[in-house]
């Protein structure tokens, strides 16, 4: 019998930036959801450091004094990573490398190391490796700082940087070859898609850590991995859920987050043709989560990128176990109520009241509301598939008569 171990996690340091678009409290959550990401990919925060600045500074990305104390603080507890929350340009990894010397990540490379361990498939496994050349071929240059061109003097002269260009030769046929293969397995998944017939697809979509894949597991009756961690869901799946006697396909996608690597977007765009094609989109969000406004609107981003904002949606609130609103003092003359002391009838009342019937509160952990969630998906699924097949009207029974 294998014994388990306790993994020892690494020490990290986080460093953000406050800046006129990125308020204090903006910047304390997107370094709550780095952390996040750090744990997911097996590191353990030791401190963070904040720094208020008009811009990043070009060379070092943040100042000299507080490089300073984080040059300290990393010698004194021998820390091996520090993770910056925004991308890095080659020239600050490098810089920054030489003065901490120890490992330099920005938010890019975190999630490209995680979406790195997830992987399981072949094809999210291609994804993941075009992302990261894509990401690497920059950064050659301070990888070879050895290689590069000596000064004058005799026999100080030589070719320089030939290895660099022979690795970047590499890399990007690397990135050719990782394209082609890419478009070989799209053109494998579009005839798998086509395959299905005309049955309508209903699509997963949401931020990361919201509940899809246990959502999925719920109505397929399936046992899609799920756990509550960033990504743990990279690879589509596809699913036939009978509601009634109703079928259709359910489709669980990889989760959007802010700040998504470009090299990723572009990477998976083909992953999220199940997306595009889907006849009815379900809009998955965690309703516990105290910014779960801002997690719609980064979803609905991404959703306009790849051109499908005006598919029909239901907005599923998720979680509903989990959300506890912040208590408040009505004796307190002066505190003023806000939204996150807004109970769940209270938020219905809310925008949600304006998008009607679209919104669904359920628990997908707990199982609550899933009659009312299955009877509002059956309706939609119905209206769509009669519409396609308008003389099958009278083989499904209307929502009302479904058990």
């Amino acid at each position: 019998m294998i014994e388990k171990k306790d993994i020892a996690l690494e020490k990290v340091v986080l460093i953000g930036i406050i800046t006129q678009d990125q308020d204090e409290e903006t910047s304390k959550e997107y370094l709550d959801e780095l952390e996040f990401l750090t744990y997911t990919a097996g590191g353990g925060v030791v401190k963070r450091y904040t720094q208020k600045m008009s811009m990043p500074n070009p060379k070092t990305f943040i100042g000299t004094g507080k490089m300073e104390d984080v040059t300290k603080f990393v010698k004194e507890n021998d820390i091996g990573t520090v993770i910056f929350d925004d991308e890095l340009s080659p020239a600050q990894e490098r810089n920054i490398s030489k003065i901490l010397n120890c490992k330099i990540l920005d938010r890019t490379n975190l999630i490209l190391d995680i979406f790195a361990q997830r992987a399981q498939t072949s094809y999210a496994r291609t994804q993941v490796e075009l992302a990261q050349c894509e990401y690497l071929l920059p950064r050659l240059k301070g990888m070879w700082t050895h290689l590069e061109r000596q000064k004058g003097g005799i026999g100080m002269r030589g070719p320089g940087e030939t290895e660099i260009e022979t690795d970047r030769r590499i890399v990007r046929d690397k990135i050719s070859l990782l394209k082609s293969k890419i478009k070989t397995i799209d053109k494998q998944m579009a005839v798998q898609r086509g395959n299905r017939g005309k049955m309508v697809r209903v699509a997963l979509v949401g931020y990361t850590n919201v509940g899809k894949s246990t959502l999925m597991n719920v109505i397929s009756k399936s046992d899609v991995f799920a756990e509550n961690k960033l990504f743990a869901t990279l690879d589509t799946t596809v699913r036939k859920v009978v509601i009634g006697n109703l079928p259709f396909l359910v489709s669980d996608t990889v989760g959007f987050i802010r700040k998504l690597p470009t090299q990723l977007v572009e990477s998976f765009k083909s992953t999220l043709d199940e997306v595009r094609e889907a006849d009815l989109l379900l809009h998955v969000v965690d309703i516990s989560h105290t910014n779960f406004e801002e997690h719609i609107n980064s979803v609905n981003q991404i959703l306009d990128d790849i051109k499908s904002k005006d598919k029909p949606t239901i907005m599923v609130f998720n979680k509903i176990d989990a959300y506890e609103p912040e208590p408040f003092d009505d004796d307190d003359l002066i505190a003023e109520r806000t939204e996150a002391n807004y109970s769940i009838d209270e938020w219905k009342r809310t925008w949600m009241n304006r998008v009607g019937d679209n919104t669904l509160f359920i628990s997908a952990l707990n199982k609550e509301n899933m009659e009312e969630f299955r009877k509002r998906v059956y309706k939609e699924v119905r209206e769509i598939h009669v519409t396609r097949f308008p003389y099958n009207h009278f083989l499904y029974p209307d929502v009302e008569d479904i058990e």
